[in-house]
């Protein structure tokens, strides 16, 4: 089983998981002398030349969210605004070469993070931010911030250099996760892009061809799931049979009755469990987080966590049959000092693909665990894994056919994380307590209010597999749309889309 959560680096959430020498090898952040320059341009604070890696204040820092899109991917790893129209301006208005080095094989800097999270700010809230306010970006938390997945890490495997598949954002890297391909798209816009055009085989396709059980699990608050919006082109005849609540998860650990393979996804909207920075980066009015967004995401993962552990049925899935791995699918802006290694393309032979992208060099090292009985705690992989590596562990477990594509041929199982003879008892596996949550004063997204971006990509796309699969137009724009016309049209046709989704509460 797995669970993918959202835009957190390496550096970010585990860089502090090892003091140097307490294990015999962990890229952390301690002991680095890690830093990033102050652009010349800059209003304020430029005597300071640097910004130095330090600890975060709050809870869901980076507030606004930094950019994720490929254009200011490729700035926070080059340093490069190119042209200079570029800087200052919102990614879809980015012209070519998208901030991209002009010259193949260029070698990421990785000093870019603040001068883009600079510019980015400059273009949402128009003005240049405050030394305070573009300082965040430079900022990672401790083990005591964030105890849940330090638990988990240092009780189990923690992978140090696992790098997602793509320098861009969400549904590119959520496709590769399952396909090893995102068909040349490269970032979420335009909304019809993945969902009616995304026609790249999935693992999911594979497992069913085999025989064995697989099963999307969705949390209630999403109304929708991400993988079918990404892969409806191959799965929408799964969505009646495949796809259900993370409340069926929940039933599903206690009763033994996990399928093969099980993918969870947690809420990316609203008072989201993701752990994602704020997303309020555009509509800075707009309240679409719960007060801490990585406590959340933390709240969650102790759930699953405790469900595989106090599994314990004889006869179907158990604590001591179950790998559980967690990821994210990219690291959504957040500062990490490793440079992303070159890759293979899926397809060597395809053209570019959207942005001229060749699909040749991954996206930035993310927070990745290996939850297992036969795993020995405080274990360290060091490989050169990747996003790739869940199909690449799958095909390893069972006979699914080829490589999907050129991409997942080269990346490596997770299997030889798993080193004992003999399973790991319940008893000897970590305690989990995660701090409380605080609860939001108000309500999230006013629902007289503007979606956030994030709400406007998934309702667009949500509008289009309705228009695609139902025939239903509605007469609704997401950049317009407000919350309670975006809470009725989902309320409305998510039982027509997702059938074993409509336990959703309105």
């Amino acid at each position: 089983m797995s669970v993918m959560f959202e835009n957190r680096s390496f550096d970010n959430l585990l860089g502090r998981l090892y003091q140097p020498g307490e294990v015999a090898s962990f890229e952390g952040v301690i002991g680095k002398d890690l830093g990033n320059p102050i652009p010349l341009w800059a209003e304020h604070g430029l005597e300071r030349e640097v910004v130095p890696y330090g600890i975060s204040a709050v809870m869901d820092a980076p507030n606004p969210d930094p950019g994720e899109e490929f254009t200011h991917v490729n700035t926070q790893l080059f340093s490069l605004i190119d042209p200079a129209g570029n800087r200052g301006v919102m990614s879809e208005r980015m012209t070519a070469p998208f901030n991209a080095p002009r010259s193949p094989g260029t070698a990421p800097t990785m000093d870019g993070f603040v001068t883009d999270y600079m510019s980015a700010f400059t273009a949402e809230r128009g003005r240049q931010p405050r030394y305070e306010e573009y300082a965040q970006i430079m900022t990672g938390y401790t083990p005591e911030q964030v105890p849940v997945i330090s638990a988990i890490a240092r009780g189990f495997a923690t992978f140090d250099h696992w790098h997602c598949e793509v320098p861009s954002q969400t549904f590119t890297n959520r496709s590769f996760y399952h396909a090893a391909t995102s068909s040349g798209f490269v970032v979420n816009a335009p909304y019809e892009n993945f969902p009616l055009h995304n026609d790249a085989e999935t693992i999911f396709e594979r497992l069913e061809a085999a025989g064995l059980t697989w099963r999307v699990y969705v949390d209630p608050g999403m109304r929708m799931s991400a993988t079918g919006m990404i892969h409806a082109a191959r799965l929408s005849r799964f969505f009646a049979t495949r796809f259900s609540t993370l409340d069926d998860f929940f039933d599903d650990a206690e009763r033994g009755t996990l399928p093969a393979y099980s993918f969870i996804e947690p809420c990316l909207i609203h008072a989201h469990n993701d752990y994602h920075p704020a997303v309020d980066a555009v509509f800075p009015g707009v309240a679409a987080d719960s007060p801490s967004s990585v406590l959340g995401g933390e709240e969650l993962l102790a759930r699953l966590y405790d469900a595989v552990r106090a599994s314990s049925s004889t006869g179907g899935s158990h604590f001591a049959n179950t790998l559980f791995l967690v990821a994210f699918d990219e690291h959504g802006g957040t500062y990490d000092h490793v440079p992303p290694p070159r890759v293979d393309p899926p397809d060597p032979t395809a053209p570019a693909g959207q942005m001229g992208f060749r699909f040749d060099r991954a996206g930035v090292r993310i927070p990745t665990l290996a939850v297992s009985a036969y795993i020995d705690p405080r274990t360290v992989m060091s490989g050169p894994y990747r996003n790739t590596s869940l199909i690449a562990t799958l095909r390893d477990r069972w006979p699914l056919g080829p490589p999907l594509t050129a991409r997942d041929a080269t990346a490596p199982s997770v299997a030889p994380v798993l080193t004992r003879a003999t399973p790991r008892p319940q008893e000897d596996w970590p305690e989990i307590t995660p701090r409380p949550a605080p609860q939001s004063a108000v309500p999230l997204v006013p629902l007289d209010k503007p979606l956030p971006p994030l709400g406007q990509y998934l309702l667009g796309v949500a509008i289009t597999l309705d228009t695609k699969y139902t025939g239903h137009v509605p007469d609704l724009d997401p950049r317009t749309a407000t919350g309670r016309q975006a809470d009725d049209y989902m309320n409305d046709r998510t039982a027509r889309i997702y059938p074993g989704l409509v336990t959703v509460p309105s």
